[in-house]
């Protein structure tokens, strides 16, 4: 029996939320990574520091735009980006 996939037609398009750099306040990155992420401060801690580093995967794109506006807020560059189309789907 041959797999079927279905793709299913949505209006939001998943996004990653992408850091790319920490700035200075490295603590302060950290805690708005575990508030994001739900991690503990120290893997927030470890997370914030491998640059770049993927944050949050496949969420709404107004999920990630709040995301990079509050590792923003914070000194840290940021950047919400779509999540590439399956190679099973490319024709």
């Amino acid at each position: 029996m041959a797999d079927e996939y279905v793709l299913l037609v949505c209006d939001d398009v998943p996004h990653d939320v992408v850091l790319t750099d920490p700035g200075v306040r490295v603590l302060d990155v950290a805690q708005v990574v575990r508030r994001l992420t739900g991690l503990s401060l120290w893997r927030s801690k470890a997370l914030a520091t491998q640059i770049p580093v993927v944050i949050l995967d496949g969420v709404p794109q107004e999920d990630a735009e709040a995301a990079v506006t509050a590792l923003g807020e914070v000194g840290a560059q940021a950047e919400a980006r779509e999540q590439p189309e399956p190679d099973f789907l490319k024709c």
